[in-house]
């Protein structure tokens, strides 16, 4: 395999981001390539070019490669990419339900940039008025929690770690953690859920309306909560349904990891490779204009390397130009590609893109693969990190792939498309009685899906969806 094809497969396997650092990178490094500030890029408007124009610039590139028997148009790679280049590797109740972040965002911000927990902590426990000794028990306090903000050790093993160094009863211990469940956030250092969610509490007046009977709960039915035993909580409690309904949720408003508030990651985004637009009644598929600058090779350089000819002194510039022309052609090699897979995936999955996730199709890398006549590990390549506007979001290339099921019929049903329809079952239940994995399972089967009830658990698993009795409220 030649520098110049492993250079193609590398870019092809780049992200839109990680694209636009190597881009700048080799920016500062090749003298000869500079970027086309006198062509601007077309609006996005202007981008709803017809398909012939789409094919015609695809198979001008395409003849343009087929010229250099070095570098092929396609890149029908056998050998895995780990064999050339390194690659990155990479019990709380339910009592408060987490709500679904949405898949359409154009920007999905995965995380908040930020201090540790830990150094959170310590900036506060600094600026409070302690003496050295409080101050080396916080600490030892601190570096004993968790992520999530909970006390991985028990006082008495903190205690008795610091019984060499100081002369401290543990109740002095006792009196700095009740200190530490103070700090920002609320219920941070708590021993346990039920601790943790009691400390929350504390941030409420006393005067407040159900605050004793949320205390009550929380001290003595939390497990009850947990699995939903609604009547044995009325058994027991003696409250009214509307009471109960009431106070769970403003129980559920407390946060069960109040240290996952405190997140030191960076935040990562999503650029969208493609888009795709329903034009005059047909789904067209076009690149991103910002997904990548657009470059040219530097005209004053080029025409010194040509007057110059073959002098020594520039055989650097003639070295660079060289490269430069390789590394344009494997950036219009990925943009082909891209473009290739995208209208691909587009022209099988249209009834998604009309109707939604129930109208996914089955089909697997070597659908595509066979269609385009390329190597099942270059569709892989181009579908990984690679994300497609479409009008009902923003959908990394692989998403359109998933397994398939059979139908009563003979056909085939996308393993997404149930996933939807398990979706929209649970959606519509009686939240009073709702549908178990079996009921589930006899619905589809009754539609002509042939789903048994361990596919149903295992894509409901899969959605995040608690079982049947987790999923059991009042109304």
């Amino acid at each position: 395999m030649t520098p110049q094809l492993q250079q193609a497969i590398r870019l092809l396997q780049l992200s839109t981001l990680d694209l636009q650092t190597e881009i700048q990178q080799t920016l500062e490094e090749n003298p000869m390539l500079e970027m086309d500030e006198d062509s601007p890029d077309p609006a996005p408007e202007q981008q709803k070019e017809s398909e012939s124009e789409n094919d015609a610039n695809s198979q001008d590139s395409q003849l343009d490669m087929e010229k250099n028997q070095d570098l092929p148009d396609e890149l029908p790679v056998d050998s895995e990419w780990e064999d050339i280049y390194d690659v990155a590797t990479a019990g709380i109740s339910s009592a408060a339900q987490a709500s679904d972040d949405s898949v359409n965002d154009f920007l999905e911000n995965q995380s908040i940039e930020g201090n540790t927990l830990a150094e959170h902590l310590l900036w506060q426990l600094r600026n409070m008025s302690t003496s050295e000794t409080d101050f080396a028990i916080g600490v030892a306090i601190i570096d004993a929690i968790n992520d999530d903000g909970y006390l991985t050790e028990s006082l008495e093993e903190i205690h008795a770690g610091l019984a060499e160094e100081l002369e401290i009863e543990l109740d002095e211990a006792e009196a700095v953690l009740h200190l530490i469940q103070r700090f920002d956030p609320i219920g941070v250092a708590a021993r346990n859920l039920r601790e943790c969610l009691l400390l929350q509490l504390e941030q409420f007046d006393e005067n407040t309306d159900g605050l004793a009977e949320a205390r009550m709960l929380i001290r003595d039915h939390l497990e009850q909560i947990g699995s939903r035993d609604y009547a044995r909580l009325l058994k027991s409690t003696r409250l009214s349904e509307d009471e109960l309904k009431e106070l769970i949720a403003f129980i559920q408003t407390l946060n069960p990891r109040p240290g996952a508030t405190i997140s030191p990651n960076r935040a990562e985004y999503v650029v969208p490779d493609v888009y795709v637009r329903k034009v005059n009644g047909e789904w067209r598929i076009t690149l991103n204009p910002e997904a990548a600058p657009r470059l040219r090779i530097n005209p004053l350089y080029a025409d010194y390397v040509k007057k110059s000819g073959r002098d020594k002194d520039s055989s650097y510039l003639r070295t660079s130009m060289q490269e430069a022309r390789w590394f344009l052609k494997s950036l219009q090699s990925r943009s082909d590609t891209l473009l290739r897979v995208g209208k691909a995936i587009v022209d099988r999955q249209r009834l998604f893109l009309e109707y939604g996730e129930e109208g996914m199709k089955p089909m697997v890398l070597r659908d595509i693969a066979e269609e385009l006549e390329m190597h099942e590990s270059t569709i892989s390549r181009v579908t990984t990190q690679k994300y497609m506007h479409t009008p009902r979001g923003v959908f990394e290339f692989k998403y359109f792939f998933s397994s398939h099921v059979s139908t009563a019929d003979g056909g085939e049903c996308s393993a997404t498309a149930i996933r939807a329809m398990v979706k929209k079952l649970i959606e519509n239940e009686n939240p009073r009685k709702p549908m178990s994995d079996n009921k589930i399972s006899a619905f589809l089967v009754k539609e002509g899906i042939n789903v048994a009830r361990r596919t149903v658990a295992k894509y409901r698993e899969a959605m995040s969806i608690p079982p049947s009795n987790e999923r059991k409220r009042l109304t």
